[in-house]
């Protein structure tokens, strides 16, 4: 990524936009976080729609006109020349391939089970059933694929973590019990660690 501030249209309590905060403290990137009550409507202003006309969080501006929406893309952009995108084109294939996967096979079920509960209020036994089983795939997935590992690509930490990790750390939110999944909680923690974040409980 080049050099230059940048300004990230935001929910502190969204995943998504956790994923972004976490990998440019890392990088120890400069940036303006500046907090969108989507509650409230205000991802849906003329304003912010000028940032992002899909009118969700998060979205980045980094002035000049370049802005970029959606969370992976803009860790990609972030990450680029750094420890936590592999230059090796096999093993950047596979920080895209966990990525791709979040979007489409994790997030949908695990954070949206967790919209339900924290943003919406339901209790855990008003969450939609069938979010709740792809959700405990999902988790299950990953609890074997980290068998044996200390991370999802290689040995060091990636982007690809730092996707899976902000509402995978936060599931129990969501209702979902990670204390049988070992490998995961165990993941989790390492993940905290290398990025300095307090632990969710």
């Amino acid at each position: 990524m080049s050099d230059g501030a940048f300004t990230l249209y935001g929910d502190r309590r969204s995943g998504n936009c956790l994923k972004i905060v976490y990998a440019a403290d890392l990088l120890d990137l400069d940036y303006r976080f500046v907090d969108v009550d989507i509650m409230k409507g205000e991802s849906r202003t003329p304003e912010f729609l000028a940032v992002n006309a899909a009118g969700q969080v998060p979205a980045v501006d980094f002035g000049g006109g370049r802005t970029l929406a959606q969370s992976n893309a803009v860790l990609v952009y972030l990450a680029e020349g750094s420890s936590l995108l592999p230059a090796d084109a096999f093993q950047r294939a596979k920080v895209l391939e966990w990525l791709f996967w979040e979007q489409y096979s994790h997030e949908p079920y695990v954070a949206v089970c967790r919209f339900q509960m924290v943003y919406e209020g339901k209790p855990a036994e008003k969450r939609d059933g069938w979010r709740v089983t792809r959700a405990e795939a999902a988790l299950d997935h990953m609890e074997r694929r980290l068998a044996g590992k200390s991370f999802l690509v290689g040995t060091r930490l990636t982007i690809a973590d730092i996707s899976l990790l902000a509402y995978t750390r936060l599931a129990g939110e969501g209702g979902f019990d990670l204390a049988t999944r070992p490998n995961l909680t165990a993941w989790i923690s390492r993940c905290e660690d290398a990025l300095a974040i307090a632990s969710a409980g």
